[in-house]
């Protein structure tokens, strides 16, 4: 399943919900999609969806979900970093209504520079290759992650070993 959240913030992200109903309707995503639409003026007319979910319907949408695709919202994407997902974050933009001002973007290149752990969109053409793609991004992840684990206990073992002679 994919979920889509778009969080509590009072303007429309129609771009995000239109994007995702459309690859839905052109059978490029091909899982079960349940979307939390928020004040978005767009309703999907191929994914079922709800405006706002309470924190318990959110925290169980998250952990049954397969992708998770998000706002630049940090308490978003927190909460679903915390549960060990790779986020697929797309930021709300300044110049489609979206928020006031383009922070989540800033946000969102800052939190991907020093922490690598959310897949960012910055275009929403480039969200269909993403999602398709998605396994192999979190498994590449994973592996820089275990080649730097990898790396680390062989650097300590060469440590270990100079020390000793």
């Amino acid at each position: 399943m994919i979920f889509v959240t778009v969080g509590t913030h009072e303007q429309q992200f129609n771009r995000l919900i239109r994007e995702v109903d459309n690859l839905v309707k052109n059978n490029i995503i091909k899982e079960p999609v349940m979307m939390q639409t928020g004040f978005s003026t767009y309703k999907p007319k191929y994914c079922p969806y709800k405006p706002m979910l309470s924190f318990n319907q959110m925290n169980t949408y998250i952990s049954k979900a397969h992708i998770v695709i998000t706002h630049g919202g940090p308490s978003s994407f927190i909460e679903v970093l915390q549960t060990g997902k790779v986020p697929i974050v797309v930021p709300r933009l300044k110049k489609y209504g979206e928020h006031i001002n383009d922070h989540q973007v800033n946000f969102v290149k800052l939190i991907q520079k020093k922490k690598n752990n959310i897949i960012p969109v910055y275009d929403i053409d480039e969200l269909k290759s993403i999602i398709k793609d998605y396994d192999q991004r979190i498994n590449e992840t994973a592996m820089i992650k275990s080649n730097n684990k990898v790396f680390n206990e062989r650097f300590s073992e060469i440590i270990s070993d100079l020390i000793k002679h």
